[in-house]
């Protein structure tokens, strides 16, 4: 951020603290102006609550369909993996995947992942 930004940013919060302070002041001197603020702040914020709500229900159903996707693809993901994995065992038999602990998957993959950098890291060197 260059000075002139900041100054310009301290100078427009000054305006406003002093525009405010001053509002504040009539309200308080005029009955009228008083009740007009309060209307108007009370439209106001039943505006923003209705915006506000209408936004929350969108972003919600954003954040559903999101999760409901990934959910979606960890499954496929699952199913393909589950796929070639039948058929790379020697046995022939699949595993079935409610018998399988995820934390122990969760090793496994950690493990492939690990040796997939270290080879990885082998042919880049190898490379150079």
């Amino acid at each position: 951020m260059n000075s002139e930004t900041l100054v310009q940013l301290l100078q427009q919060s000054f305006h406003v603290t002093l525009g405010a302070t001053a509002s504040f002041a009539e309200v308080l001197q005029d009955e009228q102006k008083r009740q007009e603020s309060w209307r108007k702040l009370s439209q106001e914020l039943a505006d923003l609550t209705q915006e506000w709500s209408e936004k929350g229900k969108i972003t919600e159903e954003e954040a559903r369909n999101f999760v409901d996707n990934l959910m979606k693809q960890k499954t496929t993901s699952s199913e393909s993996a589950a796929d070639a994995e039948s058929t790379d065992e020697s046995d022939g038999e699949p595993e079935a995947p409610c018998d399988r602990d995820p934390q122990a998957e969760i090793e496994e993959l950690t493990t492939q992942i690990s040796t997939l950098r270290s080879e990885l890291e082998k042919l880049r060197q190898e490379e150079s």
